[in-house]
């Protein structure tokens, strides 16, 4: 990790904090859910620390417990009845914005590739086009929420093109993960985000992605079935 700048690691720690910040609002200030995600985040860093996730040879894959608990509140909260109120009740609004966060985290993507701790393919100038959702989101949420208008079908078509890039790169991470299923990548794999700050990407910002994808598209499914 020497060869990461303190630029990167500083970048990358404020990029986590804004996207709790960012989702925090969109919970409409419920001060739980800050406490819960600093909490977790808090964690997150201390496990980082430690070099448990940088363990490449143990079994299971440490990997899968970066990625693991995220999706599992995710599936928590769409398959619960209060966890669907909890859905339903986000501010899309700030679920829309949350988006922007995916610029500075391609930024850093690009630093640790250059570190060569993250393959080329988990970049921009790879095959990572999440860079996109990113760059429009303020551009969406002028066009859409301006003059207090929804138009609810573009949003929902951006959200699923969103959806699918953040399900891309997903995979690429996964596939070019240090594990005995490592698919791509075997000349630079992924092994910086097992390293502190970087450990955030999987166990937090992935997440809180995740989450404002599904209950944007499930929020606009909901409206546009009503009559």
């Amino acid at each position: 990790m020497d060869n990461v700048s303190f630029f990167t690691q500083v970048l990358f720690i404020l990029t986590t904090i804004i996207t709790i910040v960012v989702f925090w609002l969109a919970t409409r200030k419920n001060n739980k859910v800050l406490y819960f995600l600093f909490g977790w985040m808090a964690i997150q860093a201390v496990i980082g620390l430690t070099g448990f996730y940088s363990n490449f040879e143990a079994i299971p894959p440490r990997f899968i417990f970066l990625l693991g608990p995220g999706f599992l509140v995710t599936a928590v909260l769409f398959f619960t009845k209060r966890g669907r109120s909890f859905i339903e009740a986000l501010d899309i609004k700030w679920l829309t914005l949350l988006h922007t966060v995916r610029v500075p985290v391609e930024i850093v993507l690009y630093f640790l590739f250059v570190a060569t701790l993250v393959p080329i393919d988990m970049t921009y100038e790879g095959k990572n086009l999440d860079i996109i959702s990113g760059i429009t989101a303020p551009l969406i949420y002028v066009i859409v929420f301006r003059n207090n208008t929804m138009k609810r079908k573009l949003l929902l078509l951006w959200n699923f093109i969103s959806l699918g890039l953040l399900i891309n790169i997903l995979i690429i991470a996964i596939l070019s993960a240090r594990t005995p299923f490592q698919q791509m990548a075997f000349e630079q794999p992924n092994i910086g985000v097992t390293y502190f700050p970087f450990v955030w990407l999987p166990s937090v910002i992935v997440p809180l992605v995740l989450i404002a994808l599904l209950a944007s598209i499930k929020q606009l499914i909901k409206k546009n079935n009503k009559p």
